[in-house]
C-alpha cells in the first residue's frame, strides 16, 4: 500500500473577474481559494527532499495564475481548471479538491460568501 500525505493551502486571496455578469468582468472582485491535494509520499518522505513531492510555493503560483489569467462564468469551471493545472504540473498529486469563495456574489439578499468545491482524481 502507497503512503498518502495531504497538503492544505488555505483562503489564498486573487483579484479576478469571474462571473456571468458583464458588470463582474468590468469591476472584478476579490476570489478566495483553498486547494486540498492528497500526495504519493513515493521516497520523498523517507529522503526528506522536496524532489518527489509537491512544493507549495511552486502549487500557490499554478493557483494564482489560473485565478488571474483566465476568465471563467463559473466558479465552478474555475476550480475544476485550477484541479487539473495542479494535477498537470505534480504528477503525484492523487486528488486534488478545490473550494472557491466569492464573497461579493450578485444575489439578492445577505451572505458571507457563495462557495463551491471540486474534487479532481487522478
Amino acid at each position: 500500500m502507497t503512503d498518502v500525505y495531504t497538503i492544505t493551502l488555505k483562503n489564498c486571496a486573487f483579484f479576478a473577474r469571474h462571473g456571468v455578469y458583464p458588470e463582474e468582468e468590468v469591476l472584478g472582485q476579490r476570489f478566495y481559494v483553498d486547494a486540498e491535494f492528497d500526495v504519493a509520499a513515493g521516497a520523498a518522505l523517507e529522503n526528506d527532499a522536496l524532489e518527489g513531492t509537491v512544493d507549495y510555493g511552486v502549487a500557490f503560483k499554478v493557483i494564482e495564475k489560473t485565478v488571474t489569467t483566465s476568465r471563467h462564468l463559473l466558479i465552478e469551471a474555475l476550480a475544476l481548471t485550477i484541479a487539473r493545472e495542479l494535477c498537470a504540473q505534480f504528477p503525484e498529486i492523487r486528488r486534488a479538491k478545490i473550494s472557491v469563495r466569492k464573497p461579493s456574489a450578485p444575489v439578492p439578499g445577505i451572505l458571507d460568501y457563495v462557495q463551491v468545491s471540486v474534487e479532481h482524481f487522478r
